[in-house]
């Protein structure tokens, strides 16, 4: 009975056809209510019980083969009709097809990655879950320090060493760990703070980092670096720089760019001041420098962040920053004619 089993099943591999008559009758033939594999299924009663789980392996691999035979000459025979239908008239041009476009975002963050390479900056990257001393304690933030309230943090469960980046500062930690100056880069990425969601704020948003390390940086590069900067992406290169607080650095400033009264929603985004806040900035605290590796005697250097999703509500008048992260196509078709 083996013998014969295996013989049906080589008839079954060899099958082909393309005729629908012709598969349904195969299908009765070994399938169906009379057919060959409920016959074999009876006579599987009569046989002793040591060959029962062979022959009854046998069987429902001969089963399993015609099913899946049947489906797959099915399959191909509708394929089959529809190519030969009228109505699938080959000749016809296709569809046309819609072009995509760049996200807000990624237009913003490109731009800005273009204008600092322009004066010698590169692009650094770095994890998204990060420890404690890359996001914190390299940074002039050591454990218990008052100022880690200023960032609410998601930390791992299986790990509170581990959390998710509060910011790409991190990643400047990093690349001073493994380059020697002179250093000049930025580091554009996600980070993640939690926060209540809102139109002006999210639990997520990108940032871009720029850190400039060498012998004799001052303070009037930093400033020379952000105007040059405010001149390319804004085309205003009135600023303004306040004095802040940041651990990293010191001295610190927040930066303002003034945005102008020309239009009503001037007077709206700034408040009717005419100054719009951008980044914050700073000198590399000494510290910072030496828990990186660095000599703070023989090198000093700036550094400077921004929120590119506030950015980019400045340069296209977005005001929800829900927006962003909604997938809306409405919203993102109106970016197709960006360059970038």
């Amino acid at each position: 009975m083996v013998e014969k089993i295996k013989t049906l099943i080589e008839e079954v591999n060899g099958f082909a056809s393309n005729d629908a008559k012709e598969i349904e009758a195969f299908r009765i033939r070994f399938l169906g209510k009379k057919g060959t594999v409920p016959g074999l299924f009876s006579k599987l009663k009569q046989a002793k019980d040591e060959e029962k789980k062979v022959l009854g392996n046998a069987v429902n691999q001969l089963k399993a083969l015609a099913q899946e035979k049947i489906t797959l000459l099915k399959n191909n025979l509708q394929d089959f009709d529809a190519v030969r239908s009228p109505v699938a008239d080959l000749t016809l041009p296709g569809d046309p097809l819609t072009p995509g476009t760049r996200h807000p975002i990624s237009i913003v963050k490109n731009k800005i990655i273009d204008i600092f390479s322009k004066i010698g900056f590169n692009i650094s990257e770095g994890p998204e879950i990060e420890d404690d001393w890359h996001n914190f304690s390299a940074l002039n933030l050591p454990k218990h320090h008052p100022a880690r309230d200023m960032q609410d943090t998601f930390f791992l469960k299986t790990n509170p060493e581990l959390l998710l980046r509060t910011h790409t500062s991190s990643v400047q930690v990093r690349y001073m760990e493994n380059h020697k100056p002179p250093i000049r880069t930025i580091s554009p990425g996600r980070v993640y703070r939690n926060e209540a969601v809102s139109a002006r704020s999210h639990c997520f948003f990108h940032q871009v980092e720029g850190l400039y390390v060498d012998k004799n940086v001052s303070f009037a590069d930093l400033k020379q670096t952000i105007r040059f900067f405010t001149e390319e992406l804004f085309g205003k290169s009135k600023i303004r720089l306040r004095p802040s607080y940041f651990p990293f650095t010191e001295p610190s400033a927040e930066v303002d760019v003034y945005w102008g009264l020309d239009t009503e929603a001037d007077y709206r985004i700034t408040k009717g001041t005419g100054w719009l806040e951008i980044m914050g900035c700073g000198m590399v605290d000494p510290n910072v420098l030496e828990n990186c590796g660095i000599n703070p005697k023989d090198y000093s250097g700036f550094a400077f962040g921004m929120g590119i999703d506030r950015i980019a509500l400045l340069l296209y008048q977005i005001d929800d920053i829900r927006l962003f992260s909604e997938n809306d196509l409405r919203f993102l078709k109106q970016f197709k004619r960006e360059i970038f």
